[in-house]
């Protein structure tokens, strides 16, 4: 009897995750399968019966001249947001483990950028690259360029704007990690002669990477499904010079008078295999360094 109690409590307490697993996670994800299957207009995704496709949806996406461009600036805009958010985070976090005089106060106004709403970072960001009236060109005067406007520079200005927004999350969860690592080592090492940088890549880089893991794979995930930053400052343009997966099944959806429901589910499906392919690379490859 009390057995049986004891795994209906166990059930009691599963049973809400598993509603909020299933109602936010693998509905959703089933409907975007769905629709990339199927040939939906607004009537019959609105009332139902869309007749099925196959993989027709597929097909036209990656037929479509704009897949390699897309790829190329997805792919462009994860890994470069990932190496500089996390090179400067790692380096702030060294930097805040000294802890001299005002160092809560500064990493307190590390977090703002973290904190803010991302519409009001990429608007800040937007007017600040303003080819008129933005900050950054006053500032450069005869090397101003049109930051958001010019196909060379479009994308270069929102990965700067989701590297700034990004810092804060590397210096947080990896300053966490500092903390845990015993400060004997530390005086060893000195005793031992060994100069700064000797110390970071034989002790803090080593005994971080655990958490190093854990702060690439999130930051990959979330960097892959940037929408917000990218469509408020160019909605991927001009010419789609700053267009990834994500813009594109948006545009694709809801960015035309006639949205092509299927076809940007298929997008969203691309990118959703591209973030599990590089998640799992990247466990792969971390379990051989472990082993």
């Amino acid at each position: 009897m009390k057995t049986a109690r004891r795994q209906w409590a166990a059930w009691a307490f599963l049973a809400p995750v598993v509603i909020y697993l299933v109602a936010f996670y693998a509905y959703p994800l089933y409907r975007n399968l769905d629709l990339s299957l199927r040939h939906y207009t607004v009537r019959s995704f609105v009332r139902g019966g869309a007749p099925f496709s196959g993989l027709d949806n597929y097909k036209t996406v990656l037929n479509d001249p704009a897949f390699g461009p897309a790829l190329t600036h997805t792919i462009l805009f994860t890994l470069l947001s990932l190496v500089f958010q996390f090179s400067i985070g790692m380096a702030l976090a060294v930097f805040f483990r000294q802890n001299f005089r005002l160092s809560a106060t500064l990493r307190a106004l590390f977090l703002v950028p973290w904190l803010l709403p991302l519409i009001v970072s990429a608007s800040t960001w937007s007017w600040m690259l303003n080819s008129d009236s933005g900050v950054v060109n006053w500032v450069l005067g005869p090397l101003r360029e049109n930051w958001l406007t010019s196909p060379t520079w479009s994308l270069v200005s929102v990965i700067i704007a989701n590297i700034w927004i990004g810092i804060p999350f590397n210096l947080v969860v990896l300053y966490s990690g500092l903390q845990a690592i015993p400060t004997d080592l530390y005086e060893a090492a000195a005793l031992d002669g060994a100069t700064g940088w000797k110390t970071f890549w034989r002790i803090t880089f080593p005994l971080l990477r655990p958490v190093s893991a854990i702060t690439i794979l999130l930051g990959l995930v979330y960097t892959l499904k940037v929408f917000d930053i990218i469509w408020i400052m160019t909605r991927g343009g001009p010419v789609d010079s700053s267009t990834t997966f994500a813009t594109w099944s948006y545009r694709l959806s809801f960015g035309n008078l006639l949205p092509s429901f299927g076809p940007g589910a298929a997008v969203g499906n691309l990118l959703i295999v591209m973030a599990l392919i590089f998640g799992l690379l990247y466990i792969r490859i971390q379990r051989r360094q472990n082993a």
